[in-house]
């Protein structure tokens, strides 16, 4: 019996009778066909040619088989997940608790958490600074570029404890106390005293409503108290804001002056931070960006009176460059899903690669 096009419609067409009229016959609506499969349990790092020469070039005596692990790992389906999880389930806020207690908590997916804990625990914060020499800031910027190529909300908080490193310099007790900390591997995502913490993660806040990057119009004041500040005001844009410290600039008689304010203070009493709302963006949903209010919050001030810009300054040139880092990785991610959906789809006779416009 010869098959043609029409009797293989009437007989579909059979079938699909059959089935409607006997409920127990599994029926199957199409075939997925001419999709790519998922990009997934690959190795980020070996198959990243540019980044491994330049790696090559400017930092050959860099650790290629922790970078083949990270690289396995950020390409795993499981980190994938994760990273999707932590975007599709955003960070909540919870401002008070059942019993109406001021807690200002961000709650986020565990996935979130798995993530940062793995970039954290591979030092994509820290490795410039714990192994100092030449190559260590390209080793270092290939392992933020590896984690952030998948998930990029997770590296916000990740570059601000990188970059916090050479502004907490510019006092001696307070680098003493939390540069070891900074720089740890580790994540404890714990609300505790800092003190009773190995590992620690920084954010930052300068912004306000009235003066957006034109720091010298801020209006947020500290006044002295002990041997601290206390400092009341507001700020429009505060990064990671479950950080468990944060550089601030406020106004002192001299001018504007940057603090350090941890988000528990020693003891373990909540300093008061008062998170008004978390922002609602278009993108990089995994990452909490807040807007924030100090009322009489404490903060030990970090360098000199007046010279706050030129002590911050340094961080904020530090999470430039990583966002130099991250969009390059990001682009990275596009072309390397873009080519792989397109040798795996064809259209008009050839594969998406072989056509002319490709």
């Amino acid at each position: 019996m010869t098959t043609t096009p029409d009797s293989t419609a009437k007989a579909a067409v059979t079938r699909s009778a059959a089935s409607a009229s006997d409920p127990t016959t599994p029926r199957t609506t199409h075939t997925v066909f001419n999709q790519a499969p998922p990009r997934r349990d690959i190795n980020e790092f070996t198959l990243n040619t540019a980044l491994r020469d330049a790696l090559a070039h400017y930092a050959p005596g860099a650790s290629r088989d922790e970078l083949e692990r990270i690289g396995a790992l950020v390409g795993s389906a499981d980190f994938i997940n994760d990273a999707r999880l932590a975007n599709v389930h955003g960070p909540m806020l919870r401002t008070h608790d059942d019993w109406g207690n001021r807690i200002d908590e961000i709650e986020f997916h565990p996935a979130y958490h798995r993530i940062i804990g793995d970039a954290l625990d591979a030092e994509a914060h820290s490795y410039a600074w714990t192994h100092p020499g030449p190559g260590a800031n390209v080793e270092r910027a290939v392992r933020f570029m590896l984690f952030s190529q998948i998930e990029p909300g997770h590296a916000c908080p990740v570059s601000m404890t990188h970059a916090v490193v050479p502004s907490l310099h510019a006092d001696s007790a307070l680098a003493d106390f939390w540069v070891p900390r900074a720089t740890a591997a580790g994540f404890d995502p714990r609300r505790i005293d800092p003190a009773n913490k190995s590992a620690v993660t920084f954010g930052m806040a300068m912004t306000e409503k009235q003066g957006g990057s034109d720091i010298r119009a801020n209006t947020t004041f500290a006044v002295p108290s002990g041997d601290h500040y206390l400092i009341t005001g507001h700020k429009w844009f505060c990064s990671a804001p479950q950080s468990d410290a944060f550089l601030v600039i406020a106004q002192l008689e001299e001018g504007p002056s940057c603090f350090v304010v941890p988000r528990v203070l020693p003891g373990g009493d909540l300093n008061s931070v008062r998170i008004q709302r978390l922002k609602d963006k278009l993108g990089n949903k995994s990452n909490a960006s807040s807007e924030v209010e100090f009322d009489a919050t404490e903060g030990w001030l970090l360098g000199q009176p007046g010279k706050g810009v030129r002590t911050i300054i340094e961080m904020v040139a530090q999470t430039r460059l990583d966002c130099v880092l991250g969009s390059a990785a990001g682009m990275r991610q596009c072309v390397a899903e873009a080519a792989w959906h397109a040798r795996g789809r064809a259209a008009f006779g050839a594969t998406l690669i072989d056509q002319p416009l490709m």
